[in-house]
């Protein structure tokens, strides 16, 4: 077996991972999107900025990208795993309220921006296949870019996210058509032309049909065998397999991979598994979508932009502010007020990550020149990492505050979202017999609640029951966040694991510093250690056991009920006061109640 590793082979990767370690700390603590950063140092690393310095000082060579393709290919995946996180993100119920921006705006804005693009591009003289290509390029907005940018600002659910995520979606679905009548336009054939292009789209269908009917019949009881493992490993595992593997039907259909993602997203989003394959996915979108922007800031042609930047500039320029003025328009005339219109005209004023594959599919068939080609790719380069400026003037424009009538319509089983009236649902991790009673409690008093469990079959009998029950391990800070810690108004913890109600109750105080907490206890011991950990209420099986065994027997030997509740009531308080003396015992407790409000 050989042993000798060579250096020069993982030197793009580590050149990566070392961005990654400092771009996204030191971006944060300046408060600027780390977008930029990984744009800036794509620029940097690539072989149109250090690179050109290598000939000159071989040292720097160590810290430049030497294969820019091949990182280029990877980072499509970023594309693939953010396109899969929305579909989570999704239900078919929301896209289907969404549907009328999607088809209606979305479809306009596709051809109004292609059409005029491509009118323009034949009054410069341009051939019409040419000027086609030219104008289906620049008519697609960056999801890689917009999408992120919506959701650090906390705009994803306002009238402006929503529009331009219903108008990415529908540029994601027209990317397929586009690249087909380019295969169609290069061949020239001289066949009708529909019965073509109908031909040609009959796999497409076919794929999507498939990965519907496949994701709906295998996805659920897949992951559910995984979870019975019990295996953190093969739950990653499972769910890179989901993505990948649908990305891959996808793209063997003729289909973008991202859009294969989003489905097996959509599909997974109504699933008591949603949440928890969140979490197990974010770390990879997070790192590939750093990629894909690292690879779009190395594919900036510098020297290209030095030759001709006036042309270049006024190019980015010119299609951006049509692309822009064509959304606001079109949004006002779908009765978006003006901020929101103008919010979404900024967002979606750039070009996308799909202009690199049209254009280079045109150039490959000849349908356009390659210099004008690559003059068009810079320009739409600097277009796409004008976004992060673009999308800061659309926040002040469209204003920091989300209207209740903004607000996503939430299914009555799916998870809350945050800052929606639908998050205030009291949070209950544990489905087993004490929770299940919790929650029927909750429901008479009309209080709406969402649970956690890490029991794949009491998840499964809590789904077949209606309830919002969702598999995962509530230990953890992400997952407690998507479940939806931020807004709900209390905490139950009715596990039966000691350690594991300490590690949730611990987690969840240093999240929700002023939130009702209340936990099941083993014994009293537990329960004082469950007060240090900031529990606003710790319930000791044996204490209250023992308090309903003396009720019992005092009822039936005759003591009237109205002093045995009391007398409970009154040992009860006593019970507490002990647990939370500073020498109960023999240790030191701290008290939350105070803070919580209760």
């Amino acid at each position: 077996m050989e042993g000798h590793v060579s250096p020069e082979s993982y030197k793009d990767v580590v050149l990566f991972l070392a961005t990654a370690g400092v771009v996204v700390p030191l971006f944060r603590r300046w408060k600027v999107s780390p977008i930029l950063g990984f744009l800036a140092a794509g620029v940097v690393l690539g072989p149109y900025g250090l690179g050109r310095l290598a000939h000159a000082a071989p040292w720097i060579g160590a810290l430049t990208i030497d294969n820019p393709g091949e990182v280029a290919q990877l980072a499509e995946f970023g594309v693939v795993f953010l396109l899969f996180m929305i579909g989570l993100e999704l239900s078919w119920e929301r896209l289907r309220s969404l549907r009328r921006y999607v088809f209606g705006l979305g479809a306009l804005q596709v051809t109004l921006c292609a059409s005029a693009t491509a009118a323009a591009a034949l009054a410069l003289g341009q051939t019409p296949g040419a000027a086609l290509a030219i104008g289906a390029a620049l008519a697609l907005s960056s999801t890689a870019i917009v999408m992120p940018l919506l959701a650090e600002r906390k705009r994803q659910h306002s009238q402006a996210g929503r529009t331009t995520f219903s108008v990415l979606l529908f540029q994601d679905l027209a990317v397929a058509p586009i690249l087909i009548a380019l295969t169609l336009m290069g061949r020239r054939s001289s066949a009708a032309p529909l019965s073509d292009l109908l031909l040609a789209l009959a796999p497409a269908v076919l794929g999507v049909v498939a990965l519907l009917g496949f994701g709906r019949l295998l996805l659920r009881p897949m992951l559910r065998s995984v979870a019975r493992a019990k295996s953190e490993e093969l739950f990653v595992a499972a769910c890179l397999l989901v993505v990948i593997g649908s990305g891959l039907v996808s793209a063997l259909t003729g289909l973008s991979m991202a859009l294969g993602a989003f489905i097996a997203g959509l599909l997974l989003a109504e699933t008591e598994f949603r949440h928890e394959v969140e979490v197990t996915i974010e770390p990879f979108k997070g790192l590939l979508l750093g990629l894909f922007f690292l690879s779009v800031g190395i594919g900036l042609n510098l020297p290209l932009l030095f030759a001709r930047p006036l042309e270049i500039l006024a190019a980015a320029a010119g299609f951006i502010c049509l692309n822009g003025a064509v959304v606001f328009g079109l949004a006002r005339l779908f009765r978006l007020p003006a901020r929101s219109a103008g919010e979404a005209a900024l967002l979606l004023a750039g070009a996308g990550e799909f202009a690199f594959v049209i254009l280079g599919q045109a150039m490959g068939q000849g349908l356009v020149d390659r210099t004008l080609g690559q003059s068009i790719l810079v320009a739409a380069t600097l277009s796409m990492i004008s976004i992060p400026f673009l999308a800061a003037l659309g926040a002040r424009i469209g204003g920091r505050r989300i209207a209740p009538a903004e607000l996503p319509f939430e299914p009555e089983t799916g998870a809350p979202e945050a800052g929606t009236p639908a998050a205030r649902r009291v949070l209950v991790v544990g489905y087993g017999r004490v929770g299940k009673l919790v929650g029927e409690m909750l429901r008479r008093h009309d209080i709406a609640w969402v649970a956690a469990e890490q029991d794949p079959r009491l998840v499964e009998i809590g789904r077949r029951a209606g309830e919002a029950v969702f598999f995962g391990d509530a230990s953890r800070a992400e997952f407690l966040m998507r479940c939806g810690l931020a807004e709900a108004p209390a905490l139950v913890v009715t596990m039966d694991s000691p350690e594991g109600a300490e590690a949730i109750v611990a987690v969840a105080r240093e999240l929700r510093p002023d939130m009702i907490i209340v936990a099941r206890a083993r014994d009293a011991r537990h329960a004082q250690r469950l007060y240090e950990l900031g529990a606003t209420d710790a319930v000791p099986e044996t204490v209250e056991a023992s308090l309903q065994l003396s009720e019992a027997v005092l009822v039936d030997i005759g003591v009237p009920m109205g002093l045995v509740i009391a007398s409970i009531h009154e040992r009860r308080d006593e019970f507490r006061a002990a647990l939370n003396r500073p020498d109960a015992l023999g240790g030191r407790t701290r008290r939350f109640r105070g803070r919580s409000g209760a």
